[in-house]
């Protein structure tokens, strides 16, 4: 028992900064007109190392979530399970994609990032989205 308290304890917090991801790119739009936000669309596959890493690096940090989350609209979609609409490229994954919330690409890049490249990511499409 003195065990499993520990993990427990262990596992809630490792899990405690975990990002609200849509699935479907039409939930998303929908969603994004709604909070007048745009759409951080992350493209990714059941099995790649590159993209655990990105997660695991980057999307897990408290500031990378607290921005994403006041900015964008959170759609994660699988090349292996999920429904990407062809306008989409899914090779060479991770894939971010910054949309406005009618849906436009204002900018895309392909690539594990840590934080401070992430945000450096998140300032180029925020430049784009001025232009």
């Amino acid at each position: 028992m003195k065990f499993f308290i520990p993990l427990f304890l262990l596992l809630s917090t490792l899990y405690a900064g975990e990002l609200n991801w849509l699935n479907s790119y039409d939930e998303a739009l929908k969603q994004a007109q709604e909070e007048n936000k745009g759409v951080y669309l992350f493209i990714g596959a059941d099995v790649c190392r590159w993209c655990e890493r990105f997660k695991k690096l980057t999307l897990s940090k408290k500031e990378v979530i607290d921005k994403l989350e006041e900015d964008y609209v959170l759609l994660y979609l699988s090349r292996d399970r999920h429904q990407i609409p062809k306008h989409f490229v899914t090779k060479c994954v991770p894939r971010h994609y910054f949309l406005t919330k009618e849906g436009k690409i204002v900018y895309e890049d392909v690539g594990s990032r840590e934080v401070e490249g992430f945000f450096s990511l998140i300032e180029e499409a925020n430049l784009k989205k001025e232009d």
